[in-house]
């Protein structure tokens, strides 16, 4: 069921929003990378005489987001400092050479000040409006949705003939433990456990062995099923209902697929109320075509 309730969320992602707010997630994901609560004015390093502090930390955090999770607290806050440090040791240099004058730099600084703009809209009109509240709904609608699936927990042994598979169908059927000849005969990696598959749902197996397990009864032992792996003589164990994953499980994925559903809507009524021009036909059309298919 997990994997399907997976597949869904998917299926209505937008290819053309998961793009659009891949980097403006780092700006959520942030709360995730480890910086004390500290004044933004704190001063955390001096480079002759011009201070880098708290504020400017919380800045390349966000930029970096993705690659500190892994980082221990102390390492990561570290790294920052000595990204920050060569940053600004190397913009002072460009300075000196006035590689900040000049039209190209004016229009590099327009584009990240739309990008930083860009990001606060998103984390102040979008993030920030996506409720707890707004997620567990979203995850109940969801569940309401999904039908419960049958699940099946089998054993088998594998054999390479089907010579081999008759013979050890013969012992079964004269009393022999499915388990131990698993363990005895199967050429499978579940052989040393007993043969045992545990639980699984349709279209997990290869088509022949799904048809031949969903057809027995409790305790039954097929007769030989041929796939593409050799010859399988299959017991089924058990039935049951899958269950639906817990919140926690998927909230997280739901919340990002809340996220993009209100990226979509803001950017369709942004465009809604703008004229937009673009030149070339042959992108304009690509673009419409994108549009369609989100």
């Amino acid at each position: 069921m997990l994997v399907a309730l997976c597949k869904k969320i998917d299926s209505r992602m937008g290819l053309a929003a998961a793009f659009g707010i891949s980097l403006m997630m780092a700006s959520s994901a942030v709360a995730q990378v480890s910086l004390p609560a500290i004044s933004p004015d704190e001063v955390v390093a001096v480079i002759d005489g011009v201070a880098i502090t708290e504020g400017e930390l919380a800045f390349a955090a966000e930029d970096m987001a993705q690659d500190l999770r892994s980082i221990p607290p102390l390492e990561q806050r570290a790294l920052l400092i000595g990204v920050l440090i060569d940053m600004k040791l190397m913009a002072n240099a460009a300075r000196t050479l006035e590689l900040n004058q000049g039209e190209v730099f004016e229009r590099r600084l327009r584009y990240l000040e739309e990008r930083a703009l860009r990001r606060a809209f998103f984390v102040t009109q979008i993030n920030e409006k996506i409720s707890d509240e707004d997620v567990q709904s979203a995850y109940e609608t969801l569940i309401a949705e999904q039908a419960p699936q049958e699940q099946l927990r089998a054993r088998h042994i594998l054999l390479a003939s089907i010579e081999d598979a008759q013979g050890v169908k013969a012992e079964l059927d004269a009393g022999a433990n499915f388990e131990e000849m698993a363990k005895e005969k199967s050429t499978g990696p579940s052989g040393p456990n007993g043969g045992d598959l545990g639980f699984f749902s349709r279209g997990q197996m290869v088509s022949e062995f799904e048809d031949a397990v969903f057809a027995l009864e409790l305790g039954e032992v097929s007769d030989p099923v041929q796939t593409q792996f050799g010859w399988h003589i299959i017991k089924l164990e058990e039935r049951r209902q899958s269950e639906p994953p817990p919140f926690e499980q998927l909230a997280e994925q739901i919340r990002q697929q809340l996220l993009i559903e209100a990226f979509d809507n803001t950017v369709e009524e942004l465009k809604n109320s703008a004229e937009i021009e673009v030149i070339d036909p042959n992108v304009r059309a690509v673009l419409e075509q994108g549009q369609g298919r989100n």
